[in-house]
């Protein structure tokens, strides 16, 4: 059995790491508050906006919009989003695991499959496995911007119209609560004919009545319009991703500290059990003593 001495210094080891993991889970549960007020502002204009991109592209009759443009699939490009930082638990592993699963599915048909990787996490993970990543984008998973979303949407639109993939695809963590995450799968390019996400139930929603009239004309609408839902999407999965990430960290720091706590009680009666076994040997010496000397 371990001296007292040995056992009292893992516990103090151990709350110190309690101490840690405590503020880590508070600072995560302020952080998810913000982070769950902006991706509950944003859904129901993100909803809308997807739904009136996905309509309007259906009345245009557009001819030669390059993202709209349906063609037979030789190469696809997976966007995953995952986080900067570790501790939450299967926040990132759960959107690698998915990615590379698509990864083989597309690869079994035939198709060449290369990644684009937001968040350290991921692209450290895909470099790891010696996958084929495109283009990385990191440092803005906490708090990202619109201008964020920008930049990655601008890029898969323009590696999807000069014809390098056929085929853009996202995965991102869909923010439930702070105790559940679920990983959504999104084609983003060509705009799909519907606003149905992988594992979503369809939702009944408003029709729009008449006829649509485009200003100035509707190949310049679209094209702006197509640019701006796509990058309304994007916005949405970073702001979705970085609620489950501070969800997934506070849940995965609170049970951490829960954790700690019940080793230290295991730990506190192994010590008082090294202590009276101490006791009782010398007592047990001492008494040896005594007889002696009779």
């Amino acid at each position: 059995m371990a001296s007292q001495q040995d056992i009292r210094r893992r516990i103090r080891s151990v709350q110190n790491t309690s101490k840690i993991t405590k503020a880590m889970e508070l600072v995560a549960a302020a952080k998810l508050r913000r982070a769950q007020q902006r991706i509950e502002a944003l859904r129901p204009f993100a909803d809308r906006m997807e739904h009136l991109t996905i309509e309007a592209a259906r009345r245009a009759h557009v001819h030669g919009e390059p993202l709209l443009q349906r063609r037979e699939v030789n190469s696809v490009a997976i966007l995953l989003v995952t986080g900067d930082r570790g501790l939450a638990g299967a926040f990132n592993s759960q959107i690698v695991r998915r990615g590379i699963q698509l990864q083989r599915e597309y690869e079994a048909q035939g198709h060449k499959v290369t990644f684009l990787s937001v968040g350290r996490k991921g692209g450290g993970t895909l470099r790891f496995r010696q996958m084929p990543i495109a283009r990385e984008w990191q440092g803005f998973s906490d708090r990202p911007r619109y201008q964020d979303a920008e930049a990655i949407a601008r890029h898969a639109a323009e590696i999807f119209a000069q014809g390098e993939v056929d085929l853009v695809v996202m995965v991102f963590n869909h923010f439930i609560n702070a105790l559940a995450q679920r990983v959504d799968v999104t084609e983003l390019l060509p705009i799909p004919e519907d606003d149905v996400a992988e594992g979503e139930t369809p939702v009944e929603r408003p029709k729009v009545e008449g006829d649509m009239l485009f200003e100035p004309d509707a190949q310049y609408m679209i094209g702006d319009l197509l640019r701006t839902g796509l990058e309304i999407s994007v916005y949405r999965a970073l702001l979705e991703s970085t609620a489950s990430e501070h969800g997934a960290r506070m849940t995965a720091m609170g049970s951490a500290s829960k954790n700690a706590g019940e080793v230290i009680d295991r730990l506190t009666l192994a010590m008082n059990r090294a202590r009276q076994q101490e006791i009782t040997q010398a007592i047990l010496e001492v008494v040896a003593g005594a007889d002696a000397l009779e």
